[in-house]
């Protein structure tokens, strides 16, 4: 049975683009039946340039992501999700919807490197920087295993991730 993760920032252009692109494509590469998707509160329309750079430069295919509302998310026809996660403060702080399924919540929050200084470069490395941390959390969750936990285990095993 597949594990659907939901990621979710305010933009869904930047981070949580960065989180479901590397949570798939580390789990096609562990042969995981894992699926991540993003979306946001307030959806920009666009993806950062510099989140699909990292992206493809990690080996991540990218052409078929967009910028998506949470609201794509709410229904009982749409995935259950086991776990969603939020990557910015301001997600973090919102009131999310109900999710079918009561998933386990956590946030792990990264600086927006949109921000950097610094210049395109700044910026580059910045969202490299970003997206390797975020790898990082990704392997973590990839290894525990999820279909076996009650919530309670996956609540205690993520907070762990999210202090390393």
């Amino acid at each position: 049975m597949t594990i659907n993760v939901l990621i979710l920032c305010t933009h869904n252009s930047a981070r949580s683009v960065l989180a479901e692109g590397m949570l798939n494509h580390l789990a096609a590469t562990a042969g995981k039946d894992v699926r991540a998707f993003s979306a946001g509160s307030a959806p920009s329309g666009k993806l950062n340039p510099f989140a699909l750079e990292a992206l493809t430069n990690a080996g991540v295919d990218v052409s078929s992501y967009r910028s998506k509302s949470w609201d794509e998310f709410v229904g009982d026809d749409k995935p259950v999700m086991r776990v969603v996660i939020t990557v910015c403060d301001s997600a973090a702080r919102e009131t999310c919807p109900y999710w079918p399924g009561s998933p386990v919540k956590m946030h792990w929050g990264y600086a927006d490197p949109s921000n950097a200084a610094g210049g395109d470069e700044g910026k580059r490395i910045a969202f490299e920087l970003t997206r390797q941390a975020i790898a990082y959390r990704m392997l973590q969750l990839l290894a525990l295993p999820m279909e076996s936990m009650t919530d309670a285990e996956l609540q205690a095993a993520l907070t762990t991730i999210s202090r390393t």
